[in-house]
Formats: C-alpha cells, structure tokens, sequence
C-alpha cells in the first residue's frame, strides 16, 4: 500500500475512534459486563489513545491500541470491511466501500 493510502487509512481510523461515528462499535461480553461508568472511561481511553509505535502499529494506520485500566490490560482493533460486513474492504482508503468496525475488548479475551 501506498504512503498515500495509509496517510488516509490513518485519517480515517483517527476520525472514527475519535468520534465513533461513520462505523460501528462493538464490545466483548467482558467489557459490557462492566457496566456504564467503567465503559465509559474506556471509551474514552480509546478515544483518547495517541501511544501509537512501530511496535504497535507497523503500517502507521492507527487500527490498533493497548492500554490498562483499573489494573486490567484492554485492547481496541479497527477493522474495514466492504459494505455489507462480510469481506474486507478492496480499498479501505475509500470511505464509499468500506465500513470500519472498532472492536474493544478486555485482553484475556483475544
């Protein structure tokens, strides 16, 4: 993939975490046990995330995050998909064919 490409993947995957909108978000059953308050602070923690390095992010698309909270280690992973969420997308640069799911996630359940 092009430089360009990923300069707007990166784009594209900052402006939904951040927003979590033009996507869908979802959740392992661990972290919606938690209730609303502590999903919340981990939302924003998601929201939030800038520790972004070769280690964690080798393409430089920003799809991917790991922090901890409340002494638990969580995960965050931005996939895109074609439109109807059954293949991933042919040009995930394109926001026209590509729907981004943001997937969090406590790490003892990847």
């Amino acid at each position: 993939m092009s430089p360009a490409n990923n300069d707007k993947i990166r784009s594209l995957n900052d402006a939904f975490r951040r927003s979590f909108s033009g996507g869908r978000i979802m959740m392992t059953p661990g972290v919606s046990a938690l209730g609303y308050e502590h999903q919340a602070a981990i939302f924003q923690l998601v929201r939030t995330y800038e520790d972004f390095d070769p280690g964690n992010d080798p393409y430089a698309e920003h799809d991917f995050g790991a922090f901890d909270y409340q002494g638990q280690r969580f995960l965050w992973k931005i996939d895109a998909y074609d439109q109807f969420l059954k293949l991933g997308s042919e040009d995930p640069a394109n926001p026209d064919i590509t729907t981004r799911v943001l997937m969090i996630m406590r790490a003892d359940e990847y």
